[in-house]
């Protein structure tokens, strides 16, 4: 059984980690925000598969493995710091059309595309690792 204080350290240690974003909370929001509903939901459910992801490495020691390797937790946080970089570097060079109308949307993304992409966000989270 855990002792008191070192259950009291993993809620406080837990609630900190839940109150700041994450990269994943920030992709859906930003999902959210320039696409709709539609597309929140959808990065929502990718996020989860991630998370699935996650939970099928922890049940074949994988999450362990990267807990007491240093270096293998580098190199996914290091992946995962790559990938949100290039996502960003990519929506800056997209050149997009401007809106001939007052009120119309620019070009959607494809669905499975952030849905791909979501999953990957979430897959190469190492925060994410740390508690699987």
């Amino acid at each position: 059984m855990f002792e008191q204080q070192t259950l009291i350290l993993f809620i406080l240690a837990s609630m900190l980690l839940l109150v700041i974003p994450g990269p994943a909370v920030i992709y859906i929001v930003a999902r959210s925000v320039s696409q709709g509903t539609a597309s929140g939901l959808v990065a929502t459910a990718g996020i989860h598969v991630g998370t699935l992801v996650h939970i099928v490495a922890a049940a074949y020691g994988v999450s362990s493995l990267l807990m007491t390797s240093t270096s293998a937790f580098n190199i996914v946080k290091y992946l995962g710091a790559a990938y949100l970089i290039y996502l960003g570097v990519r929506s800056f060079l997209r050149k997009t059309e401007p809106a001939s109308a007052p009120g119309e949307k620019p070009e959607r993304r494809a669905l499975f595309a952030i849905f791909r992409e979501s999953i990957l966000v979430n897959v190469l989270n190492p925060k994410t690792a740390l508690f699987f």
